[in-house]
């Protein structure tokens, strides 16, 4: 038997099975494209029955090839958003992703009841699905909603378990200002029937069988994708924070207490709880950039300017700056600090003698920035200064890219020794639940970066390139005035 533990990690793109050891190291990886598809203008929907399909595959060869475990760590996406018939199991159509844009309406029009919820979280989701089926289906009481932890747990546990763990269920926008419980107010405005809603537990905490797996190991830890990216880089201690370049981009850093605002702050960011263990709440804080990676994904397969991720890196290296070209990446809006679903991205500062290189190298440099911008919009809510920054995810394999965030932020930036860090958190913090490890010291004493960037250039410099982002930035806010209206 192998003395590690399984852990599934549902991304937004691909479906991933590993080993992870008490040490933190990651083995025996086993992943799959699980790709979400874009069928109209602002949506993105998932194939939820084929993300199961490939959690139940990766496991297997995780396991044939490891050998049994006593243990399963679940980490996934957020807030998309899944409703499955319980009598049999199947999903009534396309999950809906975090990243769907098609109920921002419908957010504006509640803003009226006095309901403030983003298109992002899953609510107003869960209410477009129960609208779409059929009545009598809803009616019948067999409907069963979950984000991608819930589903995989059910998955996995042959419909046993119908749950959710704090860190998913903080960003549904159906909780109580306490995340402990589902807020009546809430789903009685939305028309959404609570026998609907898993039951809420523990992030850190045995909660019932893998029964899907050889052996039928416990499952010992469900927790998000930045909360598990935290624990992943050893960030356990109030003030400690990472960066995720995903996706999306996310800030988050540790708070411990109750964090002093209940919703969205002035300066653009919000609480999530970072995870919960015997009932007690662990607070964060969050700050979020809409696209990052999807706008690599977009110079590869819409605009066709590269042909694979990997040219991006030397390509943008070939020049020296980006030649006066600046790029914003709001191809579905722009987060903290401005959240401005209504902002569009563009390139700004073209001319004839702008090249594929130059236009590669200023949309590294624009994810760059906007890395800068949640940095700053932290440290404004009054965080701890993040002298260095960790940061995990697909795009750090990107040499030029982390040297620009370097550079941007003027902080040197310590690189995660596995890509996706979420794989290696979950496993952490199920070695917590089961005693493995014994408390967060332990997770703290794991993280080793894989390389360090200092930045380069002068104060001076750093405040130029950061003045012409913004007014590149402001030149894309309010480009559809009507989204541009909601608030959270």
């Amino acid at each position: 038997m192998s003395e590690g533990v399984l852990v599934v990690d549902v991304g937004t793109s691909s479906v991933r099975s590993s080993i992870v050891d008490p040490d933190g190291t990651v083995s025996h990886v086993h992943q799959v494209p699980v790709l979400p598809s874009t069928p109209e203008t602002g949506t993105v929907e998932v194939d939820a029955s084929a993300i199961a399909g490939a959690v139940l595959s990766t496991a297997a060869a995780v396991i044939a090839e490891a050998g049994e475990v006593e243990c399963v760590g679940i980490t996934n996406q957020r807030a998309t958003t899944v409703v499955w018939d319980a009598g049999t199991g199947v999903p009534v159509g396309p999950g809906i992703g975090w990243q769907d844009l098609r109920t921002v309406v419908q957010c504006l029009v509640l803003q009226g009841e006095g309901l403030r919820l983003a298109p992002n979280a899953s609510a107003t989701k869960l209410q477009w699905i129960l609208q779409s089926v059929d009545p009598d289906l809803v009616a019948s009481g067999r409907l069963r909603f979950g984000t991608i932890d819930t589903w995989i747990a059910w998955t996995l546990s042959r419909g046993a378990l119908h749950v959710t763990d704090a860190t998913n269920a903080a960003v549904t926008g159906l909780v109580t200002a306490d995340a402990q419980g589902w807020d009546d107010r809430t789903l009685d405005i939305l028309g959404i029937d609570a026998s609907v809603l898993p039951a809420i537990v523990d992030s850190v905490g045995v909660v019932g069988e893998a029964s899907a797996l050889r052996g039928a190991p416990r499952i010992a830890s469900i927790v998000g994708d930045q909360q598990a990216s935290l624990a992943g880089q050893g960030c356990v201690a109030p003030g400690q924070g990472k960066l995720t370049f995903g996706t999306g981009g996310m800030l988050d850093q540790v708070l411990g207490g109750q964090p002093p605002f209940s919703s969205l702050s002035p300066a653009g960011c919000f609480p999530i709880v970072a995870r919960r263990r015997n009932g007690s709440i662990t607070w964060g804080l969050e700050a979020v950039m809409l696209t990052a990676g999807s706008c690599i994904e977009w110079l590869r397969d819409d605009l066709g300017l590269i042909s694979d991720p990997a040219e991006t890196d030397p390509l943008a290296a070939s020049v020296p700056d980006t030649g006066g070209v600046s790029f914003v990446p709001a191809l579905l809006g722009l987060g903290t600090p401005d959240w401005d679903f209504g902002a569009r991205g563009g390139f700004f500062g073209l001319t004839r003698g702008a090249t594929r290189a130059h236009l590669v190298r200023a949309v590294l440099e624009g994810i760059a920035q906007r890395g800068c911008d949640l940095v700053e919009s932290a440290e404004r809510d009054g965080l701890p200064t993040l002298t260095e920054l960790r940061v995990d995810g697909g795009m750090t394999e990107n040499e030029t890219f982390i040297q620009l965030l370097a550079d941007c932020t003027g902080r040197c930036v310590e690189v995660s020794p596995v890509r996706e860090a979420t794989t290696r958190g979950a496993g952490l913090l199920a070695f917590v639940a089961t005693g493995t490890i014994s408390d967060d010291a332990d997770i703290a004493q794991t993280w080793q970066p894989s390389r360090t960037v200092e930045p380069r250039g002068t104060e001076g410099d750093r405040d130029a390139a950061r003045a012409h982002w913004s007014q590149a930035k402001a030149r894309t806010l309010r480009t559809i005035p009507g989204l541009s209206d909601v608030r959270f």
